[in-house]
């Protein structure tokens, strides 16, 4: 770290300098990560376009909490690029470079949409052209996600657009499952799923696991786009025993003051809701710094918010990032003797947190678990067998030692922690995971980059990343955030243009959906 200090007598401590790109022209330039004023900054300079400074963290305790976390995972060790002297984020993917296997893979099935948000990262009528993948395609990508090593793909996200709209969604399902993979989970809006209960069935009896609903609040000025509909995707949902996680994009004056609403009303339907996912916004297109500080909002001024809207029930204390949990894995690895699914995500990239009803009372996990001291221990023991320790009797000492970790006297009423943890330690399976589930909500943040906060640093640890018809694995944040290079690129090139799929359909590329509302009927 070194710090400097301006002529107003402003304190600069620079933590660390990484990649960035300009968001003018996609040149990868150096930036410095910045602590100023209680917040972290992303500052970088163009030669040609010059100088912006972003907004990177909204609270640079968190950050420094968060970054004690940090993780180099296991890379890919049969990358699908391989060149030597790679410029990330320029020669993806994966390369060689790459330090985290995919912990969950994205299919984009279309680029249509039934609606049309300003915010999203894409659709076709934006796009220009129709990106629908053949089945034969999607299975070519699901296997090439199935012979990543050392760890195989095992988890997708079927994306879009809005996947409802292809009429072959149960048949796209199918041929994933048959490929091997165990979790598919569907990307959706939910419209199609609110009004057509027996395609909602064929998607259940095709595999699904589980919906990732888009929820951006719980009044129709905040959630324009479903606040209709979800009640009527629950209630199926629930005649079909699927699981929805529910994801919010916040916007920074726009949906923030109703971050502990949605948290309770995850809890009021946690029979069928398992998890609540905020996502702040990507500031996608050319905005002013006046525009992007209206609406940037950060994983740190979440949690903050979240505190302060729950009266301090979930406070800032209870968040850990993503890499916290790579311990547990290292102790099941280490177990088992083989390689497992590791979350290696960069510490800024992703949040979490787990909470238990008890009464009236929300009560995260760190009530009644030490979750440092657990991870600490955990980590401590998986490296005691990697050193050669008997596993038999390290594997006693840790089912006899962890329950000095819990407080018992804290836990909700009708929870036995230690029986659950138990439970993922020595079974670690999906339906160990599903009952912890079952019992408590999860609440989870992601944010992905855009063009003024880019830190490649992040991208050479992202985890969530795409798969396309050329063969090619692509991080999230070089797919989205720079499509001329990957997303529309490929994607034109695998797909028709409008006139041509309107042609080829008899569809017609404008079909929105428009609600009628009871008062209209």
């Amino acid at each position: 770290m070194r710090q400097t200090v301006s002529e107003a007598g402003e304190v600069r401590n620079v933590l660390k300098t990484t990649l960035s790109i300009c968001p003018e022209c996609n040149a990868v330039i150096p930036a410095d990560v910045v602590e100023r004023n209680g917040k972290i900054f992303l500052e970088k300079e163009c030669p040609v376009h010059g100088r912006v400074i972003e907004v990177y963290y909204g609270d640079a305790e968190i950050y420094k909490r968060f970054s004690r976390y940090s993780h180099d995972g296991k890379g890919t060790g049969n990358p699908n690029v391989n060149i030597i002297g790679y410029t990330c984020p320029a020669n993806c993917g994966l390369c060689p470079g790459h330090l985290s296997h995919t912990a969950l893979a994205n299919i984009v099935v279309t680029n249509r949409c039934d609606l049309y948000c300003w915010y999203c990262f894409f659709f076709a009528e934006r796009a220009g052209y129709v990106y629908e993948p053949s089945i034969d395609q999607i299975r070519e990508m699901v296997r090439n996600l199935r012979r990543e090593y050392p760890v195989a793909g095992n988890s997708v996200q079927i994306t879009g657009g809005e996947p409802c709209l292809r009429d072959d969604l149960p048949e796209i399902i199918r041929v994933i499952k048959e490929e091997g993979v165990d979790h598919v989970q569907l990307n959706t809006n939910g419209i199609r799923l609110a009004h057509d209960f027996e395609f909602f069935k064929k998607v259940k009896e095709a595999g699904v696991s589980n919906l990732y609903l888009s929820f951006d609040g719980v009044t129709p000025r905040t959630n324009p786009k479903n606040h209709w509909e979800a009640p009527r995707v629950m209630e199926n949902a629930r005649k079909l025993g699927v699981g929805i996680v529910l994801v919010p994009t916040i916007i920074r004056g726009v949906n923030d003051h109703e971050l502990g609403e949605i948290i309770k009303f995850g809890f009021k339907n946690i029979d069928v809701i398992r998890s609540v996912n905020f996502q702040p916004v990507s500031l996608t297109g050319r905005l002013t710094y006046r525009e992007r500080e209206k609406y940037r909002i950060t994983i740190p001024d979440c949690i903050i918010k979240i505190e302060e809207q729950t009266n301090g029930e979930i406070p800032r204390d209870a968040w850990f990032p993503v890499p916290a949990c790579t311990p547990l894995t290292h102790i099941i690895e280490a177990l088992v003797k083989s390689p497992k699914y590791e979350l290696s995500t960069h510490f800024a990239c992703g949040a979490g947190t787990y909470v238990f009803k008890s009464g009236d009372k929300l009560v995260p996990i760190t009530e009644f678990i030490d979750i440092d001291g657990l991870i600490k221990y955990l980590q401590d023991k998986a490296e005691e067998l990697e050193s050669g320790k008997s596993r038999i009797i390290t594997a006693a000492k840790i089912l006899w030692d962890f329950g000095k970790y819990i407080r018992e006297d804290k836990q909700p009423e009708g929870i036995n922690v230690k029986r659950m943890i138990y439970e993922m330690i020595i079974k670690h399976d999906y339906k160990s995971v599903g009952d912890w589930h079952r019992r408590s909500l999860f609440i989870g943040m992601m944010h992905f980059q855009d063009k003024y906060n880019y830190d490649v640093e992040r991208v050479m640890r992202c985890s969530i990343h795409y798969l396309m018809p050329d063969g090619r694995i692509i991080p999230f944040c070089a797919f989205n955030v720079i499509p001329e290079w990957y997303r529309d690129r490929v994607q034109r090139l695998y797909g028709l243009s409008i006139e041509e799929w309107e042609k080829k359909t008899g569809k017609s590329i404008k079909q929105y959906y428009r609600r009628i509302l009871e008062a209209e009927a």
